[in-house]
């Protein structure tokens, strides 16, 4: 006898919710960069292909099943960026600098909050703001930044309004790239960062706001921008970038998560 009822197990739910957040999660990574177009294309063509078996159009469909064979590894080299930048934001979840987070593999929370210098930051960033001085203030948390840091110019000193303001002063020799803050210490200036490849950024994001976006694709940075133009404070996590939002919200996202 013929069941006219479909068998739906535990198992197929759970399956079916994990696709579900595999394909979102494929979403966020490729969401406002040319890698969406290409996962489109790659639709078309896939959809394309079985409608042309159900055709039995012999000749086409081998041809396109071909393609389709080797289509794993033509997507891996495809979207090694957007791959890469997927592990290293897992991987930061569990890392802590280079050593691997018990804690956080059990999801459990043993550490404190990282020592910063926020007023000496929060000082600093509006000062330039009014002054209309132009920086760019990568803050580290779990993710290593030595690739950027190492061919920068290696300060090790003490976080300073002073300083920070010194470094991004017009005339100074550092002012150009960004300044990498990892706890207590002003690691590097003149530190080059990632631009972001992005192609829906509005056409006002200088150099300084895709260069925040490029280094918070790739790290769980937290980026603070100030535009030399109109003096606008931003930030910039998780590949995406809040703009304007002024000295008060500022504060109070560094006083939550590093504040004492």
């Amino acid at each position: 006898m013929i069941s006219l009822f479909i068998h739906i197990r535990l198992l197929d739910i759970i399956d079916i919710f994990l696709v579900a957040v595999l394909l979102y999660q494929l979403y966020l990574l490729v969401r406002g960069t040319v890698a969406l177009n290409i996962i489109l294309a790659i639709a078309i063509i896939y959809i394309f292909w079985w409608v042309v078996k159900a055709l039995q159009m012999e000749l086409l469909s081998k041809i396109i099943g071909q393609v389709m064979g080797v289509g794993v590894i033509a997507l891996i080299i495809v979207f090694q960026q957007e791959i890469r930048r997927y592990l290293i934001h897992m991987g930061s979840r569990y890392v802590d600098g280079n050593k691997l987070s018990i804690e956080k593999l059990l999801n459990m929370r043993f550490d404190t909050k990282p020592r910063l210098r926020v007023k000496s930051i929060l000082k600093a960033v509006m000062l330039m703001s009014q002054s209309k001085t132009g920086a760019l203030i990568v803050i580290r948390r779990k993710s290593i930044l030595k690739m950027y840091t190492d061919p920068a110019e290696v300060l090790n000193s003490s976080t300073s309004s002073r300083m920070i303001i010194s470094i991004f002063n017009k005339i100074g020799p550092l002012h150009d790239g960004a300044i990498v803050i990892d706890r207590e210490l002003i690691v590097a200036a003149r530190v080059i960062l990632p631009v972001t490849d992005k192609i829906d950024l509005p056409p006002e994001y200088g150099l300084r706001h895709r260069a925040a976006l490029g280094i918070s694709d790739v790290s769980d940075a937290l980026i603070i921008i100030v535009s030399e133009e109109t003096g606008q404070i931003s930030i910039a996590e998780n590949g995406i970038l809040q703009k304007n939002i002024g000295i008060k919200l500022l504060t109070q996202k560094l006083e939550e998560e590093f504040g004492e």
